[in-house]
């Protein structure tokens, strides 16, 4: 089913346009898609709409996280990275400025409250950084909302965080702590020294997740996004480290 009224919609799939491309990484893009007059995409927190392309004659579906605010009016913007074999990357590294593609939903979402939780810990790798950054907009948005927040972003290269500008931002705000853990740097010293003190290199392990854990301010509420191999790794770790089930969540 698809549909050209420009709502977004659980059941079909609307047609939008792509207002805006920019390359990230070698492997991940930016697009911005337009929004009829002032209307917004109304997401609730970590909130994801789905994809479809046709490839070679196949149909293929994807769920992304915008990562624009909720309530931005007039676009939304997502993140996405393309993999050399993947069908839907395929079709994404074809898509230019004003292209039309094909999406619907919202579906899922953390029912995130203000102030419902004392310290969130934010463990995401790579893209897994999209459905966060709404929540830490919309803490830092908020005056009233005291949250602590600890976002420990997975990379392989320094070169390859997403979004640097943002979350240096983001950074700045006083409830706000990001570590970054990059798995194929081997040395710090290359790095800006704005970096040094809050990144670590390798991958987030049991003994560095168990410190981070320590250094929380409070009894932290941990979101979880990656590859199904590092979110099924986070949930083991957590474990170990006396966090229960019940103060997880995985989108």
């Amino acid at each position: 089913m698809l549909s050209n009224n420009s709502e977004l919609n659980p059941d079909t799939f609307t047609a939008f346009n792509i207002s805006s491309v920019e390359q990230l990484t070698e492997d991940t893009y930016q697009y911005k898609f337009e929004l009829p007059g002032n209307s917004s995409l109304r997401l609730s927190l970590g909130q994801h709409i789905v994809l479809r392309g046709v490839v070679n004659g196949l149909e293929v579906q994807r769920a992304y996280t915008p990562i624009s605010p909720g309530n931005a009016e007039g676009y939304f913007e997502v993140l996405m990275k393309c993999y050399e074999a993947g069908l839907m990357s395929q079709y994404i590294k074809t898509w230019k400025k004003g292209d039309t593609v094909f999406w619907r939903g919202p579906f899922g979402g953390f029912p995130y409250r203000p102030n419902k939780h004392g310290e969130l810990l934010m463990l995401a790798s790579g893209t897994g950084l999209a459905p966060m950054l709404p929540i830490l907009q919309s803490i830092t948005d908020d005056e009233e909302d005291e949250t602590f927040v600890t976002l420990v972003g997975c990379f392989c290269t320094f070169d390859k965080i997403y979004l640097k500008s943002l979350l240096q931002d983001l950074a700045r705000y006083w409830n706000i702590r990001i570590f970054y853990v990059l798995s194929q740097e081997t040395s710090l010293e290359k790095l800006p020294w704005s970096y040094q003190e809050n990144t670590y290199t390798g991958r987030l392990n049991e003994d560095l997740l168990k410190m981070i854990i320590n250094s929380c301010r409070r009894k932290p509420f941990v979101l979880i996004c990656g590859s199904s191999a590092f979110n099924e790794d986070m949930s083991r770790y957590l474990k170990a480290a006396g966090i229960e089930e019940n103060s997880c969540f995985v989108f």
